[in-house]
């Protein structure tokens, strides 16, 4: 039951997620149509980390996860989210209305990813480090999948958001086949004072602090990757083969990061969930600023690194969540992870829309090396942790 229930909600993680950076993977096709802004085309990405941070808020306050089942909660918001997607396929590319479909997209996926943080956890104890790893991974191979299908279709992004859409449809429908397990908790009533605990617990506080140091960098690395890369392959390839290599290196940098994560989240159950967190920071740190040292360097040591960069950038993820899990009530994990997330994309959406805008002004090399300063503070951070025992 736990192994059949545990794959049902990867798959469907995966299939939801695949709407997250749509706008990201077609962008370079749609300019081809409609000429947008910088500030626009940031906005059909940063627009669902800023719809994501609402719906999560009031997801968190509302209690949702704790007090309803939340596979139909799940369900719901998945399939809601795939026909909001849907919406790009009728609106003009970049308008008002296209970036509208997107915050809207990012809302209802708050009552995915976070939703299914809190059914994976409920599915154990001693191995929550591993099972919220895989909900990661699943997140991430999700995030990459909309990169391999604009490689696959070419310039047709309508295609992309199609897939995506019905992808996300699908998902819902595979999360009510999923059992609960017998760690889940549930609220009897709707308590905002539990989000308090989000400051008055110093563990949670702590974990919450690692996190937004994590999320300085992930975001903006995963949205931006692909039109970083492709500027640092045009120095020495055309442009059309430079535009769709960085494609290609896009999926596999972010795929490759959601293997690790079960890997790491096994390694966590054994070794420390806080001394994940570290190792991982420190190396996707380390990646930002070689990533920034070598750019429009050999287009082989680009590569590596930015694979490097991916696989190292987002295990630590699912273990921010994991320590946050491990320090709440089981009647309050939901919402303090939920909030968890909204408060770290709220960050992204800063860090989103920025770094397009900064990279025009002062080059990718530097914004991409000082990405490397979340994760500097987040080590700082996840080491107080760890010192508490």
């Amino acid at each position: 039951m736990k192994f059949r229930s545990v794959t049902l909600l990867l798959l469907a993680e995966v299939a939801a997620m695949s709407l997250w950076f749509v706008s990201a993977a077609i962008l370079p096709d749609m300019l081809r149509e409609a000429a947008l802004s910088p500030f626009r085309q940031a906005a059909l990405s940063s627009g669902v980390q800023a719809g994501f941070v609402i719906g999560a808020l009031i997801s968190a306050v509302l209690g949702l996860a704790d007090r309803f089942d939340p596979r139909r909660v799940f369900a719901v918001s998945a399939i809601a989210a795939g026909l909001a997607n849907a919406l790009l396929l009728a609106a003009e590319p970049g308008s008002s209305a296209a970036i509208a479909a997107r915050f809207a997209t990012g809302a209802l996926l708050a009552g995915v990813y976070p939703v299914g943080m809190k059914i994976a956890v409920g599915w154990g104890q001693a191995d929550r480090g591993f099972l919220v790893g895989a909900l990661v991974g699943a997140l991430t191979l999700g995030s990459a999948l909309p990169h391999l299908m604009s490689f696959a279709g070419g310039a047709d992004w309508r295609l992309t958001i199609a897939v995506a859409s019905l992808a996300s449809i699908a998902a819902g429908g595979l999360c009510l086949l999923v059992s609960l397990g017998p760690h889940h908790g549930v609220a009897a009533r709707f308590d905002p004072a539990a989000i308090a605990s989000a400051w008055t617990n110093r563990r949670v506080r702590l974990a919450y602090a690692g996190y937004l140091g994590h999320m300085w960098e992930l975001y903006a690395m995963w949205a931006w990757i692909a039109a970083a890369t492709a500027a640092s392959y045009g120095t020495s390839l055309p442009a059309s083969q430079a535009e769709q290599f960085s494609k290609l290196t896009a999926f596999v940098a972010i795929g490759a990061g959601g293997i690790a994560c079960a890997f790491a989240g096994a390694m966590a159950d054994r070794i420390g969930k806080a001394e994940i967190t570290i190792v991982a920071m420190a190396l996707s740190g380390a990646s930002a600023v070689l990533a920034g040292l070598t750019f429009g360097g050999p287009v082989w040591l680009t590569f590596v690194i930015v694979v490097i960069w991916g696989i190292a950038i987002i295990p630590d993820s699912a273990q921010f969540s994991a320590l946050v899990a491990d320090a709440s009530p089981p009647d309050q994990a939901g919402s303090l992870m939920t909030f968890q997330t909204a408060l770290g994309f709220a960050l992204t959406f800063v860090t989103v829309q920025l770094t397009p805008v900064l990279a025009a002004s002062i080059g990718w090399p530097i914004v991409l090396a000082g990405m490397a300063i979340g994760p500097a503070l987040g080590i700082v951070a996840m080491a107080r942790l760890r010192a508490m025992g």
